[in-house]
């Protein structure tokens, strides 16, 4: 059995990491920590675990085997780093941290301590996703050409646990990214997942088009953004991302490969379609794309990954030291935002 410590009981870890260990009979959620003392209550009351005062003592706890990084993006790194050097376990949410060094650092602490590091790209375990690497894999289509790859929502507030537009996904020194590391790194990563290769080249644009504080000024960071991506094979690419589709959720991928197209949760009914060059067609009914407004969620297959990765020893596709390289891209699409130039990776 695997005692786990929740850091940070917003939306996500409520909706996702509690919901799925509670669902988990390998797991037991032993303890709970938030900087708001009412919300880890309300979350050990209807998941279970001690409320503890800070996210150190509860780090400290010997009893705890493992964690759930669960607080805004700032505090990935240290508090990561903190219960790896505590002997813990962790699972981190996406983005894995705000600089390159930090990520570097959290791989240098898990390295050091023996424990495992995953990070929470639950793209990579979708059926359709699974299916399509499988296909891809097998050169079934050829080499893939091109990509066009999208995630929009409405918006982090209108999910966020206080339903605000004071939301700290909006504020630069506690979130240090917009809409293109908040959506744009589940893309970036799920397109070197497909493609098995890694980036070359990148050049973004990003930008604050509609996105604003409760007194009107404009958020601190992007709420929409399009990257150019170079793969070292050949493959050319874009991958959007928005803060601001209001209608519906977009979270669609596209790939063009030599002899086919594969299309990935276009259609409700269908999550992957395959277009053959000749013409004919495929049809794949696997899942649904859970979106942000789902009431009820399936499981992501995250926390069981995680527990694999702990109790039984299992390599998994979510191990940090394949998503940092996803980072590097993060990292660099920022600066060629800033430069106005193609980074090089």
């Amino acid at each position: 059995m695997l005692n786990v410590g929740i850091i940070g009981c917003g939306s996500i870890a409520r909706q996702r990491h509690a919901a799925e260990y509670r669902h988990n009979e390998r797991t037991n959620i032993a303890a709970v920590f938030d900087l708001s003392r009412p919300r880890a209550e309300a979350m050990a009351k209807d998941f279970g675990g001690k409320v503890y005062d800070t996210a150190e003592e509860l780090i400290a706890d010997p009893s705890i085997d493992a964690v759930s990084v669960c607080v805004a993006n700032a505090f990935h790194a240290p508090i990561t780093i903190d219960a790896l050097n505590h002997g813990k376990h962790v699972l981190c949410e996406k983005p894995m941290a705000i600089t390159l060094k930090d990520c570097e650092d959290m791989l240098a602490a898990a390295k050091k301590s023996g424990k495992r590091l995953l990070i929470d790209h639950n793209q990579r375990l979708t059926p359709a996703h699974r299916k399509a690497k499988e296909l891809l894999a097998s050169g079934e289509l050829g080499r893939v050409i091109s990509f066009a790859a999208t995630f929009g929502h409405k918006g982090p507030e209108m999910w966020s646990v206080d339903k605000s537009s004071n939301t700290w996904f909006f504020k630069k020194n506690a979130a240090a990214f917009g809409s293109m590391a908040d959506l744009g790194i589940h893309k970036i990563d799920l397109m070197r997942y497909l493609i098995g290769d890694d980036v070359k080249s990148v050049f973004s644009r990003l930008a604050t088009l509609d996105k604003k504080f409760p007194d009107g000024t404009p958020i601190e960071v992007d709420d929409n953004s399009v990257e150019i991506l170079s793969f070292k094979n050949g493959a050319l690419g874009t991958v959007t991302t928005s803060w601001t589709h209001y209608g519906e959720e977009c979270n669609t991928s596209s790939l063009y490969c030599e002899k086919g197209i594969l299309k990935l949760y276009h259609d409700p009914r269908y999550a992957l379609q395959v277009v053959y060059a000749d013409g004919t067609k495929a049809h794949y009914e696997l899942d649904r794309m859970q979106t942000n407004d789902d009431a009820q969620q399936t499981s992501s297959g995250v926390i069981d990954q995680f527990v694999e990765a702990v109790l039984d020893g299992k390599k998994t596709v979510l191990d940090a030291e394949d998503i940092v390289n996803s980072m590097r891209v993060v990292f660099a699409c920022l600066e060629s935002a800033e430069s106005n130039r193609i980074v090089e990776l």
